[in-house]
């Protein structure tokens, strides 16, 4: 594991993350003394996308438009 002064891995960010990317952890530090940890995460299982919990979402053609019923609806008038 390698250790990255602050003022360094600023500069040298780009290839701080594109290291993390391929799975190496890098130590960032203050003077010499080790603060952060910059490294690879767990990859998710799998993405979740709208619609994973079975449901079904329509939306009607009037979304958008604002009428006397839907004002009577909203404020109760």
């Amino acid at each position: 594991m390698r250790t990255v002064n602050i003022f360094d891995a600023k500069a040298s960010f780009s290839r701080l993350v594109a290291a993390a990317e391929a799975g190496e952890t890098v130590l960032i530090a203050r003077n010499g003394k080790p603060v952060a940890r910059l490294g690879p995460i767990d990859p998710v299982s799998r993405p979740v996308t709208f619609g994973d919990l079975g449901a079904t979402v329509t939306i009607s053609d009037d979304f958008d438009t604002w009428d006397e019923q839907d004002e009577r609806d909203w404020y109760g008038r």
